[in-house]
């Protein structure tokens, strides 16, 4: 989400929505078609961000330039509105010459001044596309902690007391914004933990070393353009790489890259969990 978001925001900040054409399906809009079409037209990116498991673009007032705006511009003018894209499972969000070929299951395509389009495409839609009008309702705002900056003590109280498994409640929305299953795999092996742990019975010790973790991973993933397991593809299509440094996630049965212990799968949380009965404990 990380990847796609600043994908898209080094390719369409400062440019302005010309015209957006909706599709037909009714899934994937929290905010109805046209309205969202009426919202978007003639606004301009500011910038593109995530925020939780949600990438958000925020938008200026309508404008008439017909060409991107310079940075220094865009500081100058207020957050008007917020376009908010949920990829579901299957969803993705592309940055492309306007005469390219038009994918099957694409729900909606912004026609931008640069003659480029940003489009959104979601097989299973599973995904949710928002228009706020900021004029009168509030900032979209993920419920949980963000797990790049979270600190230390503020961490360790997300999961105080909590009986949950420490693997459920890193996938929890309302304590971590963001974390998804591949990297709370990831990251309980490179702390040490198992995932059917209790998340409150866990030592401080423990949970900086899981802090540190998933800090890490993210942010390695991040530079490698995320993991393409299934669908996931960044704003121009391309891959991620991040599923080449995998240690446990789809790695059932193989020998542990660290012990040789064959990696072992579970349900938990109704996810895939993926771990060394060996390095975790």
């Amino acid at each position: 989400m990380e990847t796609v978001a600043r994908g898209v925001d080094a390719r369409v900040s400062g440019d302005r929505i010309v015209a957006a054409w909706f599709g037909s399906h009714r899934q994937p809009f929290k905010t109805p078609a046209a309205q969202q079409a009426h919202g978007l037209e003639g606004r301009v990116f500011l910038s593109v961000h995530r925020t939780g498991k949600h990438i958000v673009c925020e938008l200026g007032p309508s404008a008439s330039a017909r060409r991107p705006l310079p940075a220094e511009d865009l500081a100058q003018l207020p957050i008007e509105a917020q376009w908010v894209v949920h990829l579901g499972m299957t969803g993705r969000l592309l940055v492309g010459a306007s005469d390219a070929p038009v994918e099957p299951h694409t729900h909606a395509r912004l026609a931008l001044a640069s003659g480029r389009e940003l489009r959104f495409v979601d097989p299973r839609r599973f995904g949710r596309l928002e228009f706020r009008d900021l004029g009168s309702v509030a900032s979209f705002v993920a419920p949980g902690a963000e797990p790049l900056t979270v600190a230390r003590d503020e961490f360790a109280a997300l999961f105080r007391g909590r009986k949950l498994a420490i693997k459920a409640a890193l996938l929890n929305q309302n304590l971590l914004a963001g974390v998804g299953n591949i990297y709370a795999d990831e990251s309980l092996f490179r702390a040490g933990i198992r995932p059917r742990r209790a998340a409150g019975r866990l030592t401080r010790d423990e949970l900086e070393r899981l802090r540190q973790a998933l800090r890490q991973v993210l942010r390695h993933a991040i530079r490698l353009g995320g993991s393409s397991v299934s669908d996931y593809v960044d704003a121009e299509g391309q891959r991620g790489f991040f599923q080449l440094e995998h240690r446990v996630y789809l790695r059932t049965g193989e020998p542990c890259r660290v012990c040789g212990t064959p990696i072992r799968r579970i349900l938990l949380a109704g996810r895939g969990t993926h771990f060394c009965p060996r390095c975790q404990r």
